[in-house]
């Protein structure tokens, strides 16, 4: 018998660096594959009808402080963080066959930990509607865990080899459990850099992990999923060859369609909606008449998920099932958060995102409907501590005072309007000191209006200098003025937002 090798362990450098072909080939294989926990969801909520508890043989990760307290979330939402990994072994930690990665066209097993799918759903306490929110593997954000800016997908990979490393300098001789390990300090690090990111510390109370291991017989074993795309796609990273419109994927071909990111207009984003497509159509099949009402393939599926899911310790599937009764198809809406572009740092192709604009997007699409769709809260929690002093310079007659009476609505302490001479640009001035209040008035505002420090700027003050490009006629997300994006450059993109209608699990819609 030969020993098992060590894990490939990532060096410690920024994770842009170490380009070439083998990366390349790595990256055409990471839509990894979250795309199952839909089923997974879908088969707690029905599939202990059939054949019992559908969490017996399950595994799980203990990667929240105290799981009885996430056992039952306080405000009776349910918050999942759902994440695809490209690690090519199953739940249990076994390597695929080497015949089923070719199959599948994905690619070497070199240990790589990125995590490139991550999606968050909020499930309010009557069960009837779920939020999916998408985040990109490439937005440039804070890490948690001291480990600085880098890409999103790589918070998972930085605390795991930390946590790995160090447990070989202390002496851990069973690299089994030292992997195990390192693996749950990487997705604590994962769970901790989304609700740092989106400012709601402790919000997620659910996890759940999946790989490549049996999406390939949890399609056949539905018979496949209903996609529609705009035109034919032949790409050879992914192995992806469909014809244009809408049609039936299941195996090979069905992860093709969620792999591919090279050859598609907006790459990563074009990804997420293909993925976010499948997503709604998977979800759809499985809560089908079909599949809840026969034992065989809930049976078939329930064996399948379980080769490759991993779930968070506490969570009560037969409680969660009760609750998730009364959902449908059509009452589950995939987004994507608001984006700034694409850039270039350090070498690395990355993502820009506005932390404050994610932040103020999460809440509202998590506000449960308490308050009408499109709208933020009357008042913003700890507006009443900022004062907003407003310079006009837009040039248009009652543009200032509508800004005015809407930031006062919010709960901000307005200072007396001053006017300016009519200026191109929008600028939010704050004190370096105080990032908190230029979260606050941005969200207020809903803009991607530009920011400058100003030690000049007291604490506890913002100022905000209206220009020409702050138009009343694009409303944010209060319903402000919105500050108009510049013209497009090859660099930088126009912000993506979530204005157009969300892909829901009641339709098929048509992407790239």
């Amino acid at each position: 018998m030969t020993e098992k090798a060590a894990p490939t362990i990532p060096a410690r450098r920024g994770p842009h660096t170490g380009r070439g072909a083998a990366l390349v080939a790595r990256r055409g294989g990471k839509a990894v594959l979250s795309l199952l926990s839909v089923a997974v969801l879908a088969l707690t909520w029905y599939g202990w009808q059939y054949i019992g508890d559908p969490s017996t043989g399950l595994t799980t990760t203990n990667v929240f402080a105290d799981t009885e307290a996430h056992a039952k979330p306080l405000d009776g939402a349910v918050d999942i963080l759902l994440v695809g990994q490209d690690s090519r072994t199953d739940a249990q930690g076994n390597p695929l066959p080497r015949e089923v990665l070719d199959m599948l066209h994905a690619g070497v097993s070199d240990g790589e930990l990125n995590t490139d799918t991550m999606i968050l759903v909020h499930i309010p306490q009557n069960g009837k509607h779920a939020i999916a929110v998408s985040f990109p593997r490439d937005s440039w954000v804070e890490l948690a865990g001291g480990f600085g800016k880098h890409k999103l997908n790589s918070a998972f990979v930085y605390a795991y080899t930390d946590t790995y490393r160090a447990l070989q300098r202390q002496g851990m001789t069973d690299l089994k459990e030292a992997d195990k390990q390192a693996k749950v300090a990487g997705r604590k690090n994962l769970i901790a850099t989304l609700e740092k990111f989106i400012g709601k510390p402790g919000m997620i109370d659910r996890y759940a992990e999946v790989n490549l291991a049996s999406f390939y017989e949890i399609t056949k074993s539905i018979g496949g999923v209903e996609v529609c795309l705009k035109g034919p796609v032949k790409e050879t990273k992914s192995g992806v060859d469909l014809p244009g419109g809408r049609q039936t994927i299941e195996g090979v071909q069905a992860l093709a369609f969620v792999r591919q990111r090279y050859g598609l207009p907006n790459y990563d984003l074009d990804r997420i909606a293909r993925q976010q497509a499948f997503l709604s159509g998977l979800a759809r099949k499985v809560l089908s008449t079909d599949v809840l009402t026969s034992p065989v393939k809930i049976a078939d599926l329930v064996s399948a998920v379980k080769k490759s899911v991993v779930l968070s310790q506490g969570w009560d599937l037969t409680e969660f099932a009760a609750q998730m009764r009364g959902l449908t198809g059509g009452n589950i809406e995939f987004h994507t958060i608001p984006t700034l572009g694409n850039a270039t740092i350090g070498g690395a192709d990355v993502l820009r995102v506005d932390p404050a604009q994610v932040a103020a997007e999460v809440a509202r699409l998590t506000s449960d409907g308490s308050t009408p769709a499109g709208e933020t809260p009357a008042q913003l929690p700890g507006a009443n501590a900022v004062t907003v002093e407003l310079f006009d310079g837009s040039g248009a007659p009652s543009l200032a005072g509508q800004t005015h009476a809407m930031l006062q609505g919010k709960g901000f302490t307005l200072a007396a309007d001053q006017r300016l001479g009519v200026r191109n640009t929008t600028v939010v001035r704050y004190n370096p000191a105080d990032d908190t209040a230029l979260g606050l008035v941005k969200q207020a505002l809903g803009t991607a209006a530009q920011a400058e420090p100003d030690r000049d700027v007291p604490a506890g003050h913002v100022r905000v200098l209206l220009g020409k490009d702050f138009r009343n006629s694009a409303a944010g997300p209060g319903g402000a003025p919105t500050s108009t994006a510049a013209k497009p450059t090859a660099t930088a993109p126009p912000a993506s937002t979530s204005a157009a209608p969300p892909i829901t699990a009641g339709d098929v819609p048509c992407v790239n």
